[in-house]
């Protein structure tokens, strides 16, 4: 049996992940990333601890102009010239014994009315503390949203810097539309969460430890019943967390589904609409949009329920600390503007605490697309270059060993030594091959689908690394070359044309950015697309994309090629790159592509025979071995694999 010669098929994509596998150590992993923030975030914490203590100062100053006001109503109303105790001792005499106890709570002045310039002192004063602490509030907020921010700034750029990282088999295993939900739907969600929550967080428990220590001068009974109703609210946020956290990380899970079926769908949208797949293409996107819609529902129907039941608990310690502190005050255990102030302090210590449970939705969200990122970030990555490496350059080679440079010429001789190579253990797709190809000769490699034909370039340019033996370039192993030096000299024209959203003149210039416009011009004459751009409204500068925009498929694939010939590299790789054009069109790109592979080595893939007659060394593959090699004319007498070939 034949072994499968190309990468991991594409759309290989896992079920939603039912269960966050480490909320608490993503969250802690979250958080370390302010790190380098350190700066900012102890400025962050030191304002919130000042504005969260001169706020929570504000009740007892409320409670104090309360009691002015009450004392001078019920001072008012007492005989002038009597002492405060002789008042209470008279209440009891007439067995008023409730009223002598609220008086014994009192700090009245018999016969003294509302002092209403002390009132308005304290009341000022409460103005000016709430004043100070919305500002101190304002500046945290801002300090915050900058180290939110530039750590934001810091994941986008580790995650760039992680893709290009990655081994290709990544990249092959999965699909693109969901590799790209992790990049920008999941950042952006991390980043949106860590707005929100740190926030809310930090501000929640420095307030509920603030409020706490100013309810415990007030009353250690009151505060006992305050608390005594937290454990109760914990319980049920955990309760109900359980639930909503798996539906969460399913929620991102097929959210990623379903861009990489968007992505996939609307990247051949061609393709869907001529074979007539568009029901089915549009039932997918029902399936999957509709098990976003199931898990998003449910994780915020069951998240919703966090706050009502924490209010409701709350609303529990609420009324028990009304009836008893009024029983207080009737006896005057306690003042009337305490009890007002302890009540502001209850609500102030119960809404941090429905606050933080209501956002825990946007907490388990964020820390279910961080996962997802830290997925990405920790995933297996390409094999690192050796320290001590040769690293090749556009005419020469510089091996650097231990400070040392020597430089020579490189002649382009490649080598394939006995090499082995399966995208899976096992399963080999190129067995015990060997092959050289001289300097500046063309090779070309056929066979049928699936042969190990693509497998091989592949090799070469180190997109993968041989399981077993070498490949030499001048004498030089590839696997102790910097991949970047490498690629640098090899040009590379695929079947699949890719071109990025720009100008004409743009996509052929990436071929070598410091390349002039003459140069230019020259490579897009040398590949026939100077032709066709003189009849387009913008001539070079007419803005093209993946797509190809008005531009056809074959023009496309002249570009691509233009864009090989500016580079100027040592090593070609064309694999079918005149599949898209027409014949006359493919006349013309031979004439190219022979002047193009002068002095230079080529490997030329092809299926179309009539494009490689010409090359030096024919190898003809199959199930990743060569079982033919010559010219066109000796392999044509030898009436073998390669004359079949010629008869179909």
């Amino acid at each position: 049996m034949s072994a499968p010669a190309g990468p991991p098929i594409r759309g290989m994509v896992q079920g939603p992940t039912q269960r966050s596998r480490d909320f608490t150590g993503s969250a802690l992993r979250l958080v370390k990333r302010l790190t380098p923030e350190r700066g900012l975030t102890a400025a962050v914490i030191l304002l919130g601890v000042c504005g969260i203590a001169i706020s929570v100062i504000g009740p007892r100053i409320l409670g104090h102009a309360t009691d002015l006001l009450f004392n001078g109503v019920i001072g008012r109303e007492l005989p002038a010239g009597v002492t405060k105790e002789q008042a209470i001792e008279a209440a009891r005499a007439r067995g008023d014994t409730t009223f002598a106890d609220l008086l014994s709570g009192m700090n009245v002045v018999p016969g003294e009315g509302v002092d209403f310039g002390a009132v308005a002192r304290t009341l000022l004063l409460a103005l000016g503390l709430y004043l100070v602490a919305a500002l101190l509030v304002w500046l945290q907020a801002r300090l915050l949203n900058v180290a939110v921010q530039r750590t934001m700034v810091r994941l986008r750029a580790d995650v760039e810097d992680k893709v290009y990282r990655m081994p290709l088999s990544y990249f092959d295993s999965r699909q693109r539309g969901e590799v790209l939900s992790r990049v920008t739907n999941d950042v952006d969600n991390v980043q949106t969460s860590l707005s929100m929550t740190i926030s809310q967080l930090l501000t929640s428990v420095l307030t509920v430890f603030a409020v706490l220590v100013m309810m415990l001068t007030i009353s250690p009974l009151l505060t006992l019943l305050t608390v005594v109703t937290v454990p109760l609210s914990l319980w049920a946020t955990r309760v109900i967390a359980r639930r909503s956290q798996r539906l969460f990380v399913a929620q991102w899970a097929n959210t990623g589904r379903l861009n990489a079926h968007i992505e996939e769908t609307y990247s051949g949208f061609t393709i869907v609409k001529t074979f007539g797949h568009r029901a089915a293409a549009t039932d997918a996107f029902r399936e999957y949009n509709d098990e976003v819609y199931r898990a998003s529902f449910g994780a915020q129907f069951f998240s919703g329920l966090v706050s009502p039941a924490t209010t409701f608990i709350g609303n529990l310690s609420y009324v028990a600390v009304a009836v008893v502190g009024g029983l207080q005050v009737a006896t005057g255990q306690i003042t009337l503007g305490s009890i007002q102030a302890f009540i502001q302090y209850v609500r102030q210590f119960n809404q941090p605490l429905t606050q933080v449970a209501g956002m825990y939705n946007t907490l388990q969200s964020g820390v279910a697309s961080a996962e997802r990122v830290f997925d990405l970030l920790d995933a297996e990555e390409e094999t690192p270059d050796p320290e001590a490496r040769t690293v090749i350059t556009a005419r020469e080679s510089a091996e650097i060993s231990s400070g040392n440079h020597r430089s020579r010429k490189i002649g382009g001789r490649v080598e394939f030594e006995r090499v082995t190579f399966g995208y899976h253990p096992d399963t080999p797709v190129i067995e015990d091959l060997s092959l050289v190809a001289e300097p500046g000769s063309t090779v070309a490699i056929v066979g049928p689908t699936g042969a190990g034909k693509t497998t091989l370039v592949n090799l070469l340019m180190r997109f993968y690394d041989v399981d077993a033996g070498r490949i030499l370039v001048d004498g030089v192993d590839i696997s102790t070359v910097s991949r970047q030096s490498l690629r640098s000299q090899i040009g590379m024209v695929l079947q699949d044309t890719w071109l990025f959203g720009g100008t004409i003149y743009d996509n052929i210039a990436y071929g070598r950015p410091d390349a002039g416009e003459d140069e230019v011009i020259a490579a897009a004459k040398a590949a026939y697309v100077d032709r066709f751009v003189h009849m387009l409204p913008d001539g070079y500068q007419t803005v093209v994309g993946d797509d190809g925009g008005a531009i056809s498929a074959g023009e496309k694939q002249l570009i691509t090629i233009a864009r090989a010939v500016l580079a100027r590299p040592r090593l070609l790789i064309l694999d079918e790159a005149t599949s898209s054009v027409d014949t006359r069109t493919e006349l013309l790109i031979a004439q190219a592509m022979a002047e193009l592979r002068r002095d230079r080595t080529s490997f030329i893939i092809a299926h179309r025979l009539s494009t490689i007659r010409d090359a030096d060394v024919i190898v003809v593959m199959d199930a990743g071995r060569i079982v033919e090699r010559g010219s066109h004319t000796e392999l044509l007498a030898k009436r073998g694999a390669y004359w079949a070939m010629t008869q179909a």
